[in-house]
């Protein structure tokens, strides 16, 4: 794997330069992780920052019945880590698994630090990445208050209209907060009025 991928990914947010975006991809070390790995398991400390290049994952947890809860899905181009873990340096209540095989790139806490206390171009980076992340969170915690769930189910295929192909339906239920059967049932009306 080269880094062109990574190098372009930083330079596009506008937020970093082709020289300081070359030296951060510097920093990354290559990851392979196959279907069904985890990238991250429950009980453990957030440690890698990770760029996937290539892939497809989910974030779960267990809820108090045991019962796997779908809380977010990743695909090419995006950072993945569990933000709380990874800052606090708390365990993570969550796990990542890849859906698929996976090709990304990694730097770990301590490297990604350094980053932000040397470079303020990766600082502001890594603060819209936040800031992005945390809209997106809001948004789709007032989704699930506001929203049915077939408008929901509607803006996660406008959003992710790959998922179908990568992800069990049960994965996709429990992330909108429904049972399979209504999924079963919100797909056939949705497809009906196409």
């Amino acid at each position: 794997m080269h880094k062109e991928t990574l190098i372009r990914f930083f330079q596009n947010t506008n937020l970093i330069s082709f020289s300081s975006a070359t030296e951060i991809a510097a920093q990354f070390s290559s990851k392979i992780i196959l279907k069904n790995q985890f990238q991250l398991t429950a009980g453990k400390i957030c440690d890698e920052y990770l760029f996937l290049e290539k892939g497809y994952l989910r974030a779960f947890a267990n809820n108090t019945e045991g019962n796997e809860i779908t809380t977010g899905f990743y695909s090419q181009g995006q950072i993945i880590f569990e933000v709380s873990s990874f800052f606090n340096r708390t365990r993570s209540q969550e796990n990542i698994q890849a859906l698929t095989d996976c090709e990304g790139w990694v730097i770990n806490y301590e490297q990604l630090n350094n980053l932000f206390h040397t470079l303020p171009e990766f600082r502001e980076f890594g603060r819209s990445i936040l800031v992005k992340g945390y809209s997106e969170l809001k948004n789709r915690m007032l989704s699930t208050i506001t929203e049915s769930a077939e408008v929901r189910y509607k803006q996660l295929l406008m959003a992710k209209p790959e998922i179908f192909q990568y992800v069990p339906l049960k994965n996709i239920a429990s992330y909108l907060g429904i049972t399979d059967t209504s999924l079963s049932r919100i797909r056939k009306e949705v497809s009906k009025r196409k």
